[in-house]
C-alpha cells in the first residue's frame, strides 16, 4: 500500500511539472474573467485564484490569546486549476506558524483591492469585495502528495520561495475552511456553504 502511496504522489509530480510548464507565472495571473456578484460561489473562487496574498490571523500565546494578524503569500493551486483552499509557506521562526502548531483555530483575509479590480472604489466599499475564511491551519505532512500539489501551487505563483533559507524550517500548512465571509456588493454577507465553494464547477 505504502509502495501504492508513492507511486500515486510520482504521477501527481509528474502531471503538475507538464502543467507548470504550460503555465509559467511570475505572481498573480488575471486569466479568469471576474464573475458576477450575483454568483457568490464563483466570485468567491474568482477572488481566491487571482490573490497571491492576504493577512492570515491565529491564536498568539505570547500575547494572552489575542489575535495576531500577518501578510502572507498563498496560493489555492495552478493558474484556472485551483481548489479553492489557500496553501502556505511558513516558518517557524515566525509567529504565525509558531501560533498554528499550538492552536489551529485561524482566519484568512483577502481583498479585491490587491488584485486591481475594484476601479475608483474605496477597500471598504462594498463594491470592492473582501472575504475572510475561517478554520483550522494546519501543517501538511511533508511526504504526501498534498505537500507536493502545494509546493508547484506556490512556488509557481511565488517563484522567489524556491530561494528560501532552508534552515528556517519553512513547512506547508493549509487552511481548512469551516466559514466563508464574503461581500461583494452592497446587501451585507453573501450566504456560502463550505460544500458548495469546495465544489462549484466555476
Amino acid at each position: 500500500m505504502k509502495s501504492k502511496g508513492v507511486f500515486n504522489c510520482f504521477l501527481l509530480s509528474v502531471a503538475l511539472y507538464f502543467l507548470v510548464s504550460e503555465h509559467p507565472v511570475k505572481g498573480r495571473l488575471l486569466s479568469i474573467s471576474k464573475p458576477s456578484p450575483d454568483d457568490a460561489v464563483s466570485y468567491a473562487r474568482w477572488l481566491v485564484s487571482q490573490s497571491s496574498w492576504g493577512v492570515l490571523n491565529t491564536i498568539s500565546t505570547d500575547l494572552g490569546g489575542a489575535p495576531f494578524g500577518n501578510v502572507v503569500s498563498f496560493s489555492d493551486g495552478l493558474p484556472e486549476k485551483g481548489r479553492g483552499i489557500p496553501y502556505f509557506y511558513l516558518t517557524t521562526l515566525d509567529p504565525t506558524a509558531s501560533n498554528a502548531l499550538k492552536d489551529q483555530r485561524s482566519s484568512f483575509t483577502i481583498s479585491e483591492y490587491s488584485i486591481g479590480t475594484c476601479g475608483n472604489a474605496d477597500p471598504e466599499s462594498p463594491i470592492c469585495a473582501k472575504m475572510t475564511l475561517t478554520g483550522k491551519l494546519k501543517v501538511i505532512d511533508r511526504n504526501s502528495c498534498e505537500a507536493e500539489f502545494a509546493k508547484v501551487a506556490l512556488f509557481t505563483k511565488h517563484p522567489e520561495m524556491k530561494g528560501w533559507p532552508k534552515d528556517h524550517n519553512f513547512q506547508f500548512f493549509k487552511l481548512e475552511i469551516e466559514d466563508i465571509f464574503l461581500i461583494n456588493w452592497f446587501g451585507g454577507r453573501k450566504p456560502i456553504t463550505v460544500d458548495e465553494y469546495l465544489h462549484t464547477n466555476k
